[in-house]
């Protein structure tokens, strides 16, 4: 079966060839029975606009740039897979393509994307790990570089300008705040919590939502905050310290944290009743064992910082008729609850 081309297509519906061109590419100009009557013959054809004439009417790559984190661990390193993939997948129904790059640092990402710019002719880039003082933001802003974020800026310093760049956030507050409102609505008065070392933006924000809970409680947190690097054996380490000043259930910023506190808290309170530790991420390691935890939807957040970046690229070409996307947006979590397995022989 031949290839459908704009040639085939606009013959078969007896249009022209801008008519076709403009439905795809400026729909507001025609006619909604004339779009509407292309746009179908285009989903039942299954034909694909010419990438290359794209670059060269929009004098576009068509392409964008984002830093590939290191994986900290196997268990919440899948996060990071996942957003990847959601990524890739909404750019590529946008028409734009992901180049991967590696830095070892926040200033050595900065000098990949002035080697890429000149050398690749990027488009724009895509942010992760937004955190206090956050010169990425300030050197794009600076040299007028379009990006969007995923994660919000934590203070005035990351947007020096003012300009309000578009970003993508998950009220991790809103989440440990949840969780914590859980614990203690089952009855428990001491709920700790183990977060990451303060000045982290995102860990600051969980450990703050789990504080309001408590405060609205009138529950105190004086000596139920632990401040620990990620990993399993930190949370373990980090649960055996709470439970000495009396934590009967805990909310943690991390499934790597979550897992190493459960089970240590099923070491020390073998007889109390299951899920008094509720993780963050919803890693599969957390759904393998019944571990509850707060899941962020990756997936919302990497389509909106497609569509939010494709039209700070579109500009003023940006079809009227289109929903212009929300340029800061901060999406709630959900608190997924279970009851962890035993894997005790009887």
């Amino acid at each position: 079966m031949p290839k459908t081309t704009l040639v085939s297509l606009a013959a078969s519906l007896g249009v022209s060839r801008q008519t076709v061109s403009n439905v795809i590419n400026a729909p507001h100009r025609v006619k909604p029975e004339t779009r509407m009557r292309v746009q179908h013959a285009i989903a039942e054809s299954g034909y694909r606009p010419s990438a290359a004439a794209r670059q060269l009417r929009t004098r576009r790559s068509m392409n964008l740039g984002i830093r590939l984190m290191p994986v900290v661990d196997g268990i919440n390193g899948s996060i990071l897979d996942r957003f990847l993939h959601a990524l890739t997948e909404s750019a590529q129904d946008e028409g734009y393509r992901l180049t991967l790059f590696c830095a070892e640092s926040d200033s050595g990402e900065i000098r990949q994307y002035e080697e890429l710019l000149k050398v690749a002719d990027l488009d724009g880039f895509v942010l992760t790990g937004t955190h206090y003082g956050d010169a990425r933001t300030e050197w794009l802003l600076e040299h007028e570089v379009p990006f969007a974020a995923f994660g919000r800026p934590w203070s005035s310093v990351e947007d020096p300008f003012g300009s309000g760049h578009p970003w993508v956030d998950v009220d991790g507050g809103a989440g440990t705040e949840q969780a914590a409102r859980t614990l203690i609505e089952q009855g428990h008065t001491a709920v700790g919590f183990i977060g990451w070392p303060a000045g982290s933006g995102a860990g600051d924000d969980r450990r703050a939502g789990w504080k309001r809970a408590m405060v609205a409680a009138g529950l105190a947190t004086d000596t139920l905050d632990i401040q620990a690097d990620d990993g399993v054996p930190a949370g373990a380490q980090g649960a055996e310290r709470l439970a000495s000043r009396g934590a009967t259930a805990l909310v943690c910023a991390s499934d790597s944290l979550a897992l190493g506190a459960a089970a240590k808290m099923r070491q020390l309170f073998p007889e109390q009743a299951s899920g008094t530790v509720i993780g963050f991420d919803d890693t599969p390691v957390a759904a393998a064992v019944g571990l509850s935890s707060v899941s962020q939807p990756i997936e919302d957040a990497a389509r909106h910082i497609i569509a939010v970046l494709a039209h700070e690229l579109a500009g003023t070409n940006f079809p009227g008729g289109e929903e212009v996307p929300e340029r800061h947006l901060l999406l709630p979590p959900t608190l997924i609850q279970r009851t962890p397995y035993s894997f005790s022989s009887s």
